[in-house]
């Protein structure tokens, strides 16, 4: 499989940098290449702009804008989804991962 690139936006970037590492830790276990990074709402557009991104997944406390992201990423075929909250919660770095995988085929 080629690698996936998975964008995670939060309200600054920082709450899920943890999630991102424990993300990377579970593709590294399962054998998976995956470049997985997180950005603040603020700076998702230009992340967007400047990275190829297979899936954007998003923190629970940014679900507001999923509609925007839909519409906004929608020609160029990206989808979107709001974290599930109890993996959030718990920062279930697989659970988080295969959403994406899921998502990204």
């Amino acid at each position: 499989m080629a690698e996936k690139t998975i964008m995670l936006v939060c309200a600054a970037g920082m709450s899920t940098s943890l999630l991102v590492s424990r993300m990377q830790k579970a593709a590294e276990a399962d054998g998976i290449e995956a470049n997985i990074f997180a950005t603040g709402a603020s700076d998702a557009d230009n992340k967007l702009e400047s990275t190829d991104v297979d899936v954007l997944l998003l923190g629970p406390q940014v679900r507001f804008m999923e509609g925007q992201f839909k519409t906004k990423l929608a020609d160029k075929g990206i989808p979107v989804e709001v974290i599930d909250m109890k993996a959030y919660g718990m920062m279930d770095g697989e659970t988080v991962l295969q959403q994406g995988l899921n998502l990204a085929k």
